[in-house]
């Protein structure tokens, strides 16, 4: 029997879509700018599986003048506990120096009360009789509104307060502030507040757009599941073929793969075929519950951290350029579809 030899390089599809910034972004980019004045510390949720990729600049650019800390969410879903885990959390950390950084899973709650402890240190320097006030940003479905909730179920006993979801757009609008921690003596104590995920208004690099798509930040609706499927099927033999061993031989062909899925899981439809679509969600959504490998999809060593720092590739566009940038991507698509008619 033949060795399985995995790809080592996923096509480009420069045909994906390369936005996802919405009206409800932009007004809540805009209200956080006004509020900025009343904010004691910005504190900016990353996906721990795409450390570069859910970094979003427009917070940098519009909410600079704020301490920060950075919490990676989702830790749970990328990594095993490993020492190169814990060597690539302190390469991420000497990194965003000098903005601190926390990693985070929502269910675990020693990880919940250092972010706990750091917003309490930082209440108490400033010394407020009014208390503290603090704001949750981060790129849509990052996890923001699961880590508020637990914050105040740690820091002051109390049920969720937030709405959360499997798809991004649940928080559309700033919401009030919430107290996670109880004030000492005549202090009021610290609060924090929801605010609605916030996309980057252009993404140059498509293999970035698919990332964002597969962690869940972006409707499953805007790229097709079976291109999701696949991507991910690229990273899954990358990291371990035998996490779909109950379904399939190892393999390159994600249709091979979805079909006995379909089969197995009886993802059928009238006449006993295949329902290749419904396969592939349900392939991503065990991934994205961490029944399939925890894993990075972004690589992070000293080499991809130096690249990171020099060029973000565009990510960091204003609003303005990835407007035209956007504008731009239709017209060569248009161009395209008009020559391929010829």
């Amino acid at each position: 029997m033949a060795t399985f030899v995995p790809r080592k390089i996923f096509p480009a599809l420069n045909s994906l879509p390369r936005s996802y910034f919405l009206g409800h972004h932009k007004a809540g980019l805009d209200k956080m700018k006004t509020m900025l004045s009343h904010i004691d510390l910005v504190i900016e949720c990353r996906d721990y599986r795409i450390p570069f990729t859910s970094r979003n600049p427009l917070f940098e650019e519009n909410l600079a003048g704020r301490e920060r800390l950075i919490v990676y969410t989702k830790k749970d879903l990328g990594s095993e506990g490993h020492e190169r885990d814990r060597i690539r959390e302190r390469l991420i950390q000497d990194f965003q120096r000098p903005s601190a950084v926390l990693f985070s899973d929502y269910k675990d709650k020693v990880s919940i009360r250092k972010i706990i402890d750091f917003a309490r240190a930082h209440a108490t320097a400033a010394d407020s009789l009014t208390g503290s006030r603090m704001m949750i940003v981060g790129m849509p479905n990052v996890g923001k509104s699961s880590l508020l909730n637990a914050l105040r179920g740690v820091g002051v006993h109390k049920g969720k307060v937030a709405h959360t979801g499997a798809q991004p757009g649940v928080t559309r609008k700033i919401g009030t502030m919430v107290k996670i921690i109880e004030g000492e003596e005549s202090g009021e104590g610290v609060y924090l507040m929801d605010t609605p995920g916030v996309f980057i208004p252009y993404v140059p690099n498509a293999e970035a757009m698919l990332k964002l798509a597969l962690c869940g930040s972006v409707k499953d609706t805007i790229i097709a599941p079976t291109t999701l499927a696949d991507y991910l099927l690229f990273h899954l033999n990358a990291d371990d073929p035998s996490s779909y061993s109950d379904y399939a031989s190892p393999t390159n062909d994600v249709m091979v793969l979805l079909d006995a899925m379909a089969r197995k899981t009886g993802r059928l439809q009238k006449g006993g075929e295949p329902d290749i679509e419904a396969s592939a969600l349900w392939l991503i959504q065990r991934w994205r519950n961490g029944h399939l490998g925890r894993f990075l999809l972004d690589e992070v060593t000293h080499e991809t951290l130096e690249s990171e720092r020099r060029d973000h590739e565009g990510v960091g566009l204003s609003l303005s350029q990835g407007r035209k940038m956007v504008k731009e991507l239709r017209k060569q698509k248009s161009r395209q579809k008009h020559l391929n008619t010829l």
